[in-house]
């Protein structure tokens, strides 16, 4: 077969527009792909105590590996249909990267492929264009002075790899280093944005699951009704928090959750400590509580005591039951009444699987249910 010269257009056509879509996937994204009901599973899951990165690890896993298998089929397909692909490839992505309007995914697959996430490529670049080619001389320095020794020590890697019945390619040691580089860099970069999208996409999922069971209408200001409503990522004048309920008039409450485990929940409390103790609404003056949902709670945590500091009360999402505990407090700060006040640990999974599935989830992000 006879190979074309490479060229910077030549990237793009590597990958196919279903890879090309997993690169830059979004939370709803994910939502599309897996359905609601592996959603509600998840949600189901943290409202009865089990953890998020728990419940979430086998989506992350799922578009890792579908992203490592395409970024093989990438090299293996460059390697087949074009001159000198893999000595080339540093350069051609240099001048991507330098070049102007590249959209999301050819930047993130470009950094991939010199060993750089995109937190690498802020902190080691400065996010400087211009420092890529003395990085992209470097890179190459080194692997191919790692790659030598390693053959010195083990032979030549020879042979061919072949997908189907039209790509194949001779497999060598720098092809290998570059394709594991690349591979590394994804992993690590899918791992810190599958973090914060899901930890997003699930914050207002579970509150809003959790406030919809407990009786309250998800509403969007701005308001209407002031009475047993919610809404979500409200922005006042001083700080945002990620769900304010309103009980009646006068008496409100606001949340903040994270999904952060017990040696740093503290860290939640930096959005808590300026939220004003009444606000404004309609006519009236409400008095408003603060819950601060967070993962677990550390033996030596000072999370507690800085709550109080504030007036607010922490819950852990570890706990069994916790909705339980939730529309305890929610009884003590503005007299909330509700059937899980009395109902015994046995009953309580049952009510909230039951529950869930009554809960439209698509609203509270965006999303028509039926459409999917």
């Amino acid at each position: 077969m006879k190979k074309t010269k490479l060229n910077s257009s030549c990237i793009k056509d590597l990958l196919s527009s279903e890879t090309l879509k997993l690169l830059s996937a979004t939370g709803k994204d994910l939502v599309k792909q897996v359905g609601f009901e592996v959603i509600r599973g998840v949600v189901f899951d943290v409202l009865t105590g089990k953890n998020l990165r728990d419940s979430t690890e086998t989506l992350t896993r799922r578009r890792i590996v579908q992203l490592n298998l395409a970024t093989v089929n990438f090299f293996l397909n460059g390697a087949s249909k074009y001159e000198d692909f893999v000595n080339k490839l540093p350069y051609m992505i240099e001048n991507i990267l330098r070049g102007k309007g590249i959209n999301k995914s050819e930047k993130w697959l470009g950094q991939w492929i010199l060993g750089l996430t995109d937190k690498a490529f802020q902190n080691v670049l400065r996010d400087d264009p211009l420092s890529l080619a003395r990085y992209r001389d470097k890179y190459i320095e080194t692997c191919k002075e790692v790659m030598e020794q390693h053959q010195k020590s083990y032979g030549e890697l020879t042979g061919t790899l072949q997908i189907g019945s039209n790509i194949k390619a001779e497999i060598s040691w720098l092809l290998m280093v570059y394709l594991l580089n690349t591979i590394g860099a994804q992993t690590l970069a899918v791992r810190g944005s599958e973090k914060s999208s899901y930890g997003k996409l699930f914050e207002k999922l579970i509150l809003g699951s959790l406030l919809h069971i407990l009786g309250f209408k998800y509403v969007a200001p701005p308001l209407r009704k002031f009475k047993k409503v919610f809404w979500l990522s409200s922005r006042e004048e001083k700080r945002e928090s990620d769900a304010t309920l309103l009980y009646e008039k006068g008496k409100g409450v606001r949340f903040d959750i994270g999904f952060i485990g017990k040696g740093n929940p503290e860290i939640s409390l930096d959005k808590v400590t300026r939220f004003e103790r009444e606000i404004s609404l309609g006519r009236s003056l409400w008095y408003m509580a603060t819950i601060i949902l967070v993962d677990r709670i550390g033996a030596n945590s000072r999370i507690e005591r800085l709550a109080r500091d504030v007036k607010g009360t922490i819950i852990q999402m570890s706990a069994s039951y916790w909705p339980k505990q939730v529309a305890q407090e929610l009884n003590k700060s503005i007299g909330f009444k509700h059937i899980l006040l009395s109902m015994n640990p046995s009953e309580i999974e049952e009510y909230l699987k039951k529950e869930l599935n009554k809960v439209p989830l698509g609203k509270f992000i965006g999303l028509d249910e039926s459409d999917i």
